[in-house]
């Protein structure tokens, strides 16, 4: 099984850097306290604090390990690799909703990033998918709940 490269940007790639290197050092350290903390309560056999501390320290690794995995397939993009006539990832798209005329903007990212609060569509999801190789004028549909909804791209940037 070959693994495949995960696309993200150069500021994502840093800051999940930083996060492994703090659970690593920060997050180990203050599970390991509270092992510590819970064998000094005696019998460790019937102790749900020192049960609590060990799972929460297998939940911590499960934690570092994907991450760590994810940073080893990393591969850093920048906006600028990708031509601004058609969407791409890195693409900032502004949309209009034809159903309830409104106006919205997303960037499409990889799904490591997605962040539908911060309007980051992942271009693995639905209306990302649909976007991919789409320019300005195009009519794109997705399905959802409440049905097809259609949107129209007005506009491409970087």
């Amino acid at each position: 099984m070959s693994a495949e490269a995960i696309y993200v940007t150069r500021e994502f790639l840093e800051s999940t850097q930083v996060d492994v290197r703090e659970l690593k050092t920060k997050g180990r350290k203050e599970i390991a306290q509270k092992i510590a903390d819970a064998r000094a309560h005696g019998d460790l056999s019937e102790n749900a604090d020192y049960d609590a501390a060990k799972h929460e320290q297998e939940l911590l690794e499960i934690r570092i390990s994907r991450m760590e995995g994810m940073l080893s397939r990393a591969q850093v993009i920048e906006a600028g690799d990708f031509p601004d006539d058609k969407i791409y990832i890195l693409s900032r798209v502004r949309l209009v909703n034809k159903k309830i005329n409104r106006e919205i903007e997303y960037l499409l990212v990889s799904p490591e990033e997605a962040d539908v609060e911060q309007n980051k569509l992942s271009v693995t999801c639905p209306l990302g998918k649909a976007l991919l190789g789409k320019a300005v004028g195009d009519i794109v549909e997705t399905r959802a709940p409440v049905g097809i909804i259609q949107y129209e791209v007005l506009g491409i940037s970087k």
